[in-house]
């Protein structure tokens, strides 16, 4: 092997994919141990205890942190590890992996992640932005998006379904909330500049997918300082339910009804919306967001 990292830690989320994917982090285990590097296993009984196993393990010292899973385990990994510049190593297995999409990893093929790690272990890390999302008292992190409206809205229904099992889980949460979903009124302060309107939703993104795939900001980069905001203003439910299939293939861009902005920080305000940042839920607006450039080292 290579000089470079030494020591890792391995994160497995069980129920990645709703555990049909609980054969990778052994594999992974088995494969970097063969590359010759001190592999520590961390897998516990639900996602708090692995966060907070993983906290303490990495306040012990360690080269890298792998996580094995989709994006809720990549937002795990990006709150342990901002500004820190110890890196991460992604081995996507779970049901979005929308932020190995945004690095060109492999997102539906554990094997070819597994062996994509192992490559990109060999090469010096890269560093991309991150979003910090000021909430009440709290500050969280995000890798990919932050979603505040209708795909909020759909996030939260689709973490209750325990059916389908895939990405399509999200797009069936999505059609039973048309029916009775409507704009909301937001204040929306961009770089300073505040105004009010009603939107469908308003998402502030780092990465230019969320949900498995739909590409609702094609241009977005990881790596160029910036956020871009993305509001879909008042629709129909026929309207928005026509919409939603241009989004996946990112050619929605020509919408009237769809508005992009960048951003260095941004500030929603809305009553009765919940605020997501990598599926993970955040709770009520107001939410204030601010770019962090090179916040996060990967390996990629």
């Amino acid at each position: 092997m290579t000089r470079g990292p030494r020591r890792l830690l391995l994160a497995v989320n069980p129920y990645a994919s709703f555990g049909r994917t609980r054969w990778v982090g052994p594999a992974v285990a088995e494969r970097l141990a063969d590359e010759g590097y001190e592999v520590a296993l961390i897998r516990e009984a639900n996602f708090e205890l692995l966060r907070r196993e993983t906290q303490s393990a990495f306040e012990q010292g360690t080269d890298g942190l792998v996580v094995v899973g989709g994006d809720g385990m990549i937002s795990m990994g990006a709150n342990i590890l901002a500004r820190t510049g110890v890196p991460l190593g992604v081995v996507a297995a779970g049901t979005g992996n929308d932020f190995a999409r945004a690095l060109g990893l492999p997102h539906d093929n554990p094997e070819a992640a597994i062996e994509a790690l192992v490559d990109a272990l060999r090469r010096p890390p890269q560093v991309v932005d991150l979003g910090l999302a000021h909430h009440g008292e709290l500050r969280t992190w995000f890798a990919c998006v932050l979603s505040a409206g209708f795909d909020a809205v759909v996030n939260e229904r689709a973490n209750r379904m325990v059916r389908p099992r895939g990405p399509s889980r999200y797009t069936f949460a999505l059609v039973r909330e048309l029916a009775t979903f409507r704009p909301r009124r937001y204040a929306i302060t961009i770089d300073g500049v505040r105004r009010e309107q009603a939107a469908m939703l308003v998402s502030i993104a780092n990465t230019p997918s969320l949900g498995g795939g739909m590409r609702i900001v094609p241009h977005a980069d990881l790596s160029d300082g910036i956020l871009d905001v993305f509001i879909v203003h008042p629709l129909s439910r026929m309207g928005l339910l026509a919409v939603f299939p241009s989004v996946f293939a990112g050619e929605h861009v020509g919408h009237p009804a769809v508005e992009f902005a960048q951003a260095r920080r941004v500030r929603l305000e809305a009553d009765g919306i919940v605020a997501y940042a990598d599926g993970e839920r955040l709770g009520a607006l107001p939410v204030e967001v601010e770019v962090v450039p090179g916040a996060l080292s990967v390996f990629a």
